[in-house]
């Protein structure tokens, strides 16, 4: 089980190509900006992936909202009955728990991991590729002897001791959003170092430093958009590989854990059942399948749309 995309999974789907999307990229974000989201928008399998997931995010938020049954709430009418009985869309498990409530939480949890997991994980990662690759020497070498060490720590024994010895904080979805990210930026901070050793030799920023501008100028505004195209894709990448570690760890024992849930919790506990009550481990299954597919199929459609190599908008 890994916590983080491989350094060769976001080399191939990024291509590196962010330095060469032009040395005035910097001074033309906006023009570069729109031409990628003009490739991103004619890309149909990449839309019709980020339609999906957006259309899931907003059912697992507002439908609980309107559905009958709460997800901690049991009926007690409805033992393990099959889907579409009693008024249960997704029929309801050995306790009365409807499904379908039970998945709206459980998205709701696997994304709040995602996006905790996933900032952090951006944060420490391009700050510190930021910071090696830009200054360089003494602070290179200090910070990637750093991230070598990290890649060294045995992070899956940490989390389970950690959700083991704090299962109220570390066993819960934020909890376990903040482990992934503290474990999985090493890979993006290596990429964003080397993408910056060959930046910072390019004539814009030298320009930039003739012109005076500040070392934190040229970071934030010349610098890291020239390399958005890796950081997107190893968000995207990230945000699916959390997704599996969450299921992981948490059909190990460890994860989130009753009264809440997640969908990891529910493929889990479905186990159990998949020869007698089937619908409480394939729904929760194919829920991660389809946020798996349409987030890497999301990561796809960016590396193509920042992919210099398409220089025009197919109509």
């Amino acid at each position: 089980m890994s916590i983080q995309p491989s350094e060769m999974q976001v080399l191939e789907a990024s291509g590196q190509r962010s330095p060469e999307l032009g040395d005035e990229f910097g001074g033309t974000s906006k023009s570069q900006a729109r031409q990628a989201l003009d490739r991103f928008t004619h890309g149909w399998l990449s839309m019709i992936a980020a339609i999906v997931f957006v259309i899931i995010i907003a059912t697992a938020y507002i439908a609980p909202y309107f559905y009958k049954w709460k997800f901690n709430v049991p009926d007690p009418k409805a033992l393990s009955v099959h889907p579409g009985q009693q008024g249960h869309v997704l029929g309801t498990n050995e306790t009365g728990f409807d499904l379908l409530a039970q998945l709206f939480r459980g998205t709701q949890r696997d994304l709040l991991i995602i996006v905790i997991s996933t900032s952090i994980a951006l944060t420490i990662g391009i700050t510190v590729g930021a910071m090696a690759g830009y200054f360089g020497k003494v602070a290179d070498n200090l910070l990637m002897r750093f991230v070598d060490i990290m890649l060294t720590v045995p992070y899956l024994v940490i989390l389970i001791l950690a959700c083991a010895q704090y299962p109220n904080t570390a066993g819960t979805a934020p909890g376990i959003g903040v482990l992934f990210g503290l474990f999985g930026w090493m890979g993006l901070s290596r990429l964003v170092r080397a993408q910056f050793l060959s930046l910072k030799e390019r004539e814009f920023v030298e320009a930039a430093h003739a012109m005076g501008a500040s070392n934190f100028r040229i970071i934030f505004r010349h610098m890291i958009p020239n390399t958005l195209s890796t950081i997107l894709v190893f968000a995207t990448l990230f945000a699916a590989t959390s997704i599996v570690a969450e299921t992981s760890i948490t059909y190990l024992g460890y994860g989130v854990r009753i009264p809440d849930t997640s969908l990891g919790l529910l493929v889990s506990k479905g186990v159990d059942a998949v020869n007698t009550r089937s619908w409480l481990f394939y729904y929760p299954g194919i829920l991660i399948l389809i946020i798996v597919l349409a987030t890497n199929l999301v990561g796809e459609g960016i590396r193509n749309a920042f992919d210099p190599r398409n220089n025009r908008v197919r109509d």
